[in-house]
């Protein structure tokens, strides 16, 4: 029986040079992979060929990417119908629609994008991940590898920002991507099919004709090359205004620049601007009066010679550490309508439709606490039972709808609380620590220049509220106390640096333990 079946005969469908043209689209959960990938398939069926699509899903919003795979080639001549791969093989795929820059890079790490074979369409926008959201400080992945190995491993390279192209033009990134590959040349199809294609779809069509017009327009006058200006745009200063309309900002900018070097100007002037918005005039005096106090101690260690380093290193993070996340200020940005304004131009709200949000919120009796008066908040803290009963109905979660009149009273009451702010425990905490944390700072600064520039940034690790908070000053004793246990050596400020470097990437700490433990290992 065995012998009989090795010996049927098993013609080819085609001739051996006879080949599919296959498709691979990397994209993230609620970016249109499946729209595009439908679109792609009914476009070849509409040309009388054979196509066929398969998916590997992963996890939406941004913790995986979902792998659509097409394969299409003409009807054969015999009629019969050929057998189409499932999943893309590397070396053998023709074109990669990646509908995020990452995504492009992921794309060529499996092996999929060839330089003899593929035609690499992407935009060049991110999205971050879950774990690059998650890092308490930079996180961000380099996009400078992607962007150097494409012009390596692609033998087309259509990339430019797909996403801001399709939201000018009030639709989603799939029609762009799918005006790219209609005018990429890789696929036999007149433009006109692919038209037929999206008005059949029935749904925002005129919104998508135009944003795959537009991305046809972009992607047949750009050259194959990457265009270096949308992947990485410089931020040049913004020169200091002459004077402001406002008296009293107006001195605030003549202190800046009679208190401080040409150098720190301008982070100085971004300092201001924040802590005033946070809190009132009188606390950007106060910022600017630590400022100068700060400056002048860079000078004393010949700081002119280093461009006062450690001067606009301070106006940057001393207006961090003044703008702390309390509830009040939580509430306040809330409320906003330039938030409203933001969500709105998000989500494409359209004139007459309605816009609302839910916040998801989980207060903690110690939110509430810090944020009384410092002498109610420790009559709290001392009656442990009250304490305990109140938590009991406050430590639970709650949403909110943000533009209903039940949840935009008490979070626009919370946010307009900022007067009472400064008798606060939390901001007899915070100024407590600022303090602290400075002095450690021009205390090194004597005797090691990089090593007080490098402690002010530690200051990166704290940010947020509740758990989130915790976690970051957690992770600034341990920096911190490390640091001060090295703080003689000549080598200090770069090992304070690696500390900084593996508490920022690494969420679960482990990389920082590892760190703290290496250098145990020779004090």
């Amino acid at each position: 029986m065995k012998e009989a079946t090795v010996k049927l005969d098993l013609a080819a469908a085609g001739a051996a040079t006879e080949r599919p043209i296959s498709i691979a689209i990397v994209a993230m959960g609620g970016q249109g992979g499946g729209v595009l990938t439908n679109w792609i398939v009914s476009l070849a069926e509409s040309q009388n060929w054979v196509a066929q699509s398969t998916s590997v899903p992963g996890v939406a919003q941004r913790t995986g990417t979902t792998i659509y795979y097409v394969e299409m080639m003409p009807v054969s001549g015999s009629g019969q119908k050929p057998i189409l791969a499932q999943m893309p093989t590397p070396g053998d795929v023709d074109v990669v629609i990646a509908s995020e820059y990452m995504e492009a890079g992921r794309s060529i790490l499996r092996g999929i994008v060839t330089p003899d074979r593929t035609t690499l369409i992407a935009s060049c926008h991110r999205m971050l991940s879950t774990v690059e959201k998650m890092a308490p400080g930079e996180g961000i992945a380099d996009s400078k590898a992607v962007h150097d190995a494409i012009g390596v491993v692609a033998r087309q390279e259509i990339i430019f920002d797909m996403n801001n192209l399709a939201v000018k033009n009030g639709s989603v990134i799939s029609s762009a991507m799918f005006g790219s590959l209609a005018a990429s040349g890789t696929l036999p199809f007149d433009r006109n099919a692919y038209y037929d294609v999206i008005r059949k779809s029935g749904k925002g069509v005129e919104a998508s004709i135009r944003t795959f017009d537009a991305a046809f327009e972009r992607t047949e006058n750009a050259e194959q090359a990457t265009n270096a200006t949308e992947l990485q745009t410089e931020k040049t200063p913004t020169p200091l205004p002459e004077g402001l309309n406002d008296t009293r900002a107006n001195t605030l900018l003549h202190r800046i620049r009679s208190e401080l070097p040409a150098e720190a100007h301008q982070m100085a002037f971004l300092g201001v601007q924040k802590v005033v918005d946070f809190q009132d005039v009188e606390y950007g005096n106060e910022y600017l009066d630590r400022l100068h106090e700060l400056n002048v101690k860079d000078a004393a260690a010949n700081g002119a010679a280093r461009g006062f380093e450690f001067t606009v290193t301070a106006a940057k993070y001393l207006a961090n550490a003044m703008v702390y996340d309390d509830v009040i200020r939580v509430a306040r940005l809330k409320t906003r309508s330039t938030r409203r304004d933001r969500i709105a131009a998000e989500v494409g709200l359209q004139d007459g439709q309605i816009l609302n949000s839910t916040e998801f919120m989980h207060p903690r009796m110690e939110e509430v606490v810090s944020s009384l008066p410092v002498g109610l908040a420790n009559w709290l803290i001392a009656r442990k039972g009250l304490y305990a009963w109140m938590d009991r109905r406050i430590n639970k979660g709650r949403r909110l709808k943000t533009y209903s009149l039940r949840g935009f009273i008490p979070l626009h009451v919370v946010g307009s609380l900022k007067g009472m702010r400064r008798r606060s425990l939390r901001h007899q905490t915070e100024t407590a620590h600022r303090t602290a944390w400075l002095a450690e700072a021009t205390n090194a600064l004597r005797h090691n220049y990089e090593l007080g520039v490098a402690i002010l940034t530690f200051r990166r690790l704290i940010k947020g509220y509740s758990d989130t908070h915790v976690r970051g000053l957690s992770k600034f004793d341990k920096v911190m106390a490390t640091t001060k246990s090295i703080a003689h050596r000549d080598d200090a400020a770069a090992w304070a640096r690696r500390l900084l470097t593996s508490a920022i990437k690494d969420a679960s700490g482990d990389d920082l333990d590892g760190t703290i433990k290496t250098i145990e290992s020779f004090i």
